[in-house]
């Protein structure tokens, strides 16, 4: 069931590809799915003492606006872990390091058609770095800005459509559960 028949490669591009695959289907016959395959990414929620997130503003192109997101990246760097990703985005994006970090969450972006997985962690006892040598601020990430947002106020920047980056709103949801829930969390070097 759900056997892959075919595979054609369509596009590939920097970040994505596309390609289309035929798939038999579970009461016979076959249906071509277009997939967007994707390296993954991590995202934060760094969590400073007063219990404010540290968001960014940055320009998306695709949406023509800038959003509020939280600190991420691609898992473009080949063998690194994600927690590692996580740390360098960190500090390329708002020049942080954390003390403690936990693993959030995971998720899947779109799995309709996009196989991205995303992690996001929680990290705490923050305090500022220098960007990582080699790192240079440029194109989209040369117009960020960075703001701390009290948690209370996150959450209704989500509620009322402020805060709309899926990986925001999953990550001030998660860490607002956590917070008050204390679930158990995997460990922070589980890989995805």
């Amino acid at each position: 069931m759900y056997e892959v028949l075919g595979s054609e490669q369509v596009y590939e591009g920097r970040v994505i590809s596309l390609r289309k695959d035929t798939v038999a289907m579970p009461g016979g016959g076959s249906s071509v799915r277009e997939v967007v395959t994707h390296p993954g990414a991590v995202g934060v929620v760094a969590l400073d003492d007063d219990g404010a997130v540290v968001m960014l503003r940055q320009y998306r192109h695709s949406v023509r606006e800038h959003l509020w997101e939280l600190p991420a990246g691609l898992r473009d760097a080949e063998g690194e872990p994600p927690l590692e990703t996580a740390k360098r985005e960190l500090a390329e994006e708002v020049q942080l390091a954390a003390d403690r970090w936990q693993l959030l969450t995971t998720s899947l972006s779109t799995p309709g058609f996009c196989d991205e997985v995303v992690g996001l962690y929680l990290a705490e006892g923050l305090h500022p770095v220098d960007r990582p040598e080699g790192f240079v601020v440029e194109h989209e990430e040369a117009d960020m800005t960075v703001e701390r947002v009290p948690l209370e106020r996150a959450v209704q920047m989500v509620f009322d459509g402020t805060v709309r980056n899926a990986l925001a709103v999953i990550g001030i949801l998660a860490v607002t559960a956590h917070r008050s829930a204390s679930p158990g969390l995997r460990p922070v070097d589980t890989g995805f």
